[in-house]
């Protein structure tokens, strides 16, 4: 029996993509931005050494930036130790032919409780500062700046496109 080839596997949408009919950064930006619009919840992959956690979490897409409130949990021991994350939002439909999804490799940390940055995005959420200064303890705000967005859609086909496309976001290292 032949062992399996993780490495061809690894390398399946590598050499896809090579030939692939690729959108202008502009109109992809675009297309990705509309994509965030229409939904609100991320699947949150984190790991550190043998630890790995994916927690399903609303998100909030701002500036160029992705911001999650959380309560704490488990999440977070990853975090401490790796702020190398994952996140994939959906489409409701998983009709072939009419697939749209969105993978974001990033980098995150946590933004400070009650800094300016913390106060904009609970103002941009129409959040009352009042209500979350009588929890027990701040609501955790993690910051992710994408790297990486790597989208699929069946629809840009229609366009002439390749249905599966990547944004880079400025300074960030070929891999």
């Amino acid at each position: 029996m032949e062992s399996f080839n993780y490495e061809a596997a690894a390398n399946y949408w590598i050499e896809k993509d090579r030939n692939s009919v690729k959108m202008d950064r502009e109109e992809l930006r675009t297309e990705i931005e509309a994509f965030l619009g229409k939904h609100k919840v991320c699947a949150l992959a984190t790991a550190a050494g043998d630890f790995v956690r994916c927690t399903p979490i609303e998100y909030n897409y701002m500036d160029g930036i992705f911001y999650l409130f959380s309560e704490g949990g488990l999440k977070f021991r990853a975090l401490e130790h790796n702020p190398h994350v994952c996140l994939a939002i959906y489409g409701e439909s998983c009709d072939f032919g009419n697939l749209a999804g969105l993978q974001v490799t990033g980098t995150a940390r946590i933004v400070e409780p009650w800094s300016e940055e913390y106060l904009k995005i609970v103002e941009w959420k129409k959040i009352p500062v009042a209500a979350l200064k009588k929890l027990p303890r701040p609501m955790n705000l993690i910051r992710i700046a994408p790297e990486v967005f790597d989208f699929l859609c069946s629809d840009l086909k229609k366009k002439g496109y390749s249905s599966r496309q990547q944004l880079k976001m400025e300074g960030t290292p070929e891999q």
